[in-house]
């Protein structure tokens, strides 16, 4: 399974949390898109062990859906900063 494929499981259920938690939000602030895209690689692998407790991969998947917004909300801050400097060169 590749790479993209994994995020998109963990990208898919970004919905279920809508709110940002208030823990672990200066730690994502922090964090270049690099950083988090590393920390969710990480986050994936380590709920591909079979050896994970239930408690830790929900867990986890927490931290994984966390960092799954985060990364998705840097990208979309790049693409409207890409819209708008074309915008601004056609015109």
């Amino acid at each position: 399974m590749s790479f993209s494929q994994k995020t998109g499981i963990l990208g898919s259920y970004r919905t279920l949390n809508k709110g940002s938690k208030k823990t672990g939000m200066a730690e994502k602030e922090r964090l270049s898109f690099e950083e988090a895209l590393k920390k969710l690689e990480s986050i994936v692998e380590q709920l591909e062990d079979e050896e994970i407790t239930l408690e830790d991969s929900v867990k986890l998947y927490e931290e994984g859906v966390q960092m799954s917004t985060f990364c998705t909300e840097i990208l979309e801050q790049a693409e409207l900063r890409i819209e708008h400097v074309n915008e601004a060169n056609t015109q």
